[in-house]
């Protein structure tokens, strides 16, 4: 974080958009060059800010991209993406014409989806590429190992889309207890993918691999691997702990500085609920963030935050806009002073994944809810 007087509230995520591009250089390295690579930066990236780190991976040389919504697409075309985007969502119906105009590629797990899209694309006159997904047991969306036959069918009439890959998305490829499921789901989509060819369509892509797919599971790499969480660093509770893994670092940090430096008394309190009762006279620093910026109220009296280089704890019931922190072990502390909640300073760290393990969850749910109210600042 820099140390420029700020004109704003001065709580920043600082995206390390060169650490996103040398996790994306070690997954490739790791896992190998014969397959293709899609980013995935659904969800602003993960928290990160798509149309930047969007911006990096088509530089780093990355095959596609993923989002989940159609929106999320026309968002990094506008930006000048120019790599094929492929929308894990689908689309809803009446978004066809976005779809055709911006240069989409729809995931199909509906039939019926597939011949609306194809009325639009006669219209237009022209022919869209579609991936279709199967269920091959997450059980979400997708096609049915067995309602392949109809669906075949009714793709087969549909002039104006060209069948240009398959996938499907796996439930458990992070639990090596459960390989036999995983296996399984390979397995399926595989024998997918045959009867799509036997039947006439020229497949391109065979894609299943996740991150913990593409790292823990080398039968799943198809031609295409997914990367998600890993290209941001997150591999600390999303990968198999039991297996090799490639070098990853951290891109995104939370920052921010302190407001307000007060002493209390032994027995006073801090915050809603008076949760936090102080022992002994305690020096207490106010910092400028609190829920809604996603720093999340069940880290209240859990987490530590990062000052002057030392771990310091987090007291009192996190606010919507404040958290307060027991400073009492730095006599030096004062406002201004750079306070550290994901990141590191000096021998301290702190990783999304010790925030994600206090509050019961996964580092994607942390970074994904840093909200917009926090800006990105990107370093390169």
């Amino acid at each position: 974080m820099t140390d420029a007087t700020f004109a704003t509230r001065p709580t920043i995520a600082e995206i390390d958009l060169g650490a996103l591009g040398f996790n994306f250089r070690s997954v490739r390295e790791f896992v190998g060059s014969d397959v293709r690579y899609m980013g995935v930066v659904k969800a602003n990236a993960y928290g990160h800010g798509a149309v930047e780190c969007s911006r990096r991976l088509e530089s780093e040389g990355i095959d596609w991209l993923a989002v989940a919504l159609v929106e999320e697409g026309i968002e990094l075309r506008a930006a000048g993406i120019k790599a094929p985007i492929l929308c894990l969502g689908g689309f809803w119906p009446g978004q066809e014409a976005a779809v055709i105009s911006h240069d989409l590629t729809p995931v199909i797990f509906r039939a019926d989806l597939a011949e609306t899209l194809n009325r639009a694309a006669a219209v237009a006159g022209r022919t869209i590429d579609v991936h279709v997904k199967v269920d091959t047991g997450m059980g979400r969306v997708g096609i049915r190992p067995d309602e392949l036959s109809t669906t075949t069918d009714r793709l087969k009439a549909c002039a104006n889309l060209k069948l240009d890959g398959v996938m499907t998305h796996f439930a458990v490829a992070d639990d090596l207890e459960q390989n036999d499921f995983t296996n399984s789901q390979i397995e399926q989509l595989k024998a997918a993918a045959e009867y799509f060819r036997e039947r006439g369509f020229a497949l391109t892509h065979i894609d299943m691999a996740n991150s913990p797919g593409a790292v823990a599971h080398p039968a799943s790499l198809g031609n295409m691997v997914r990367l998600g969480g890993v290209l941001y660093g997150l591999g600390g509770d999303v990968l198999p702990t039991e297996v090799a893994k490639p070098e990853l670092r951290p891109v995104m940090s939370l920052h921010s500085r302190i407001a307000q430096v007060k002493t209390i008394a032994k027995g006073e309190s801090v915050g809603y609920g008076r949760t936090f009762t102080a022992s002994g006279d305690a020096t207490i620093a106010t910092v400028p963030i609190g829920y809604n910026d996603g720093y999340r109220r069940a880290l209240s009296n859990k987490a530590t935050a990062i000052v002057n280089g030392v771990l310091v704890p987090v007291v009192g019931r996190i606010s919507m806009d404040w958290i307060t922190l027991d400073v009492t072990s730095l006599p030096e502390v004062k406002v201004g002073d750079e306070v550290s909640l994901i990141g590191s300073s000096g021998d301290a760290r702190i990783r999304v994944e010790d925030l994600s393990a206090v509050v019961g969850t996964i580092s994607y749910e942390i970074t994904c809810g840093i909200s917009s109210r926090v800006p990105r600042h990107y370093i390169t």
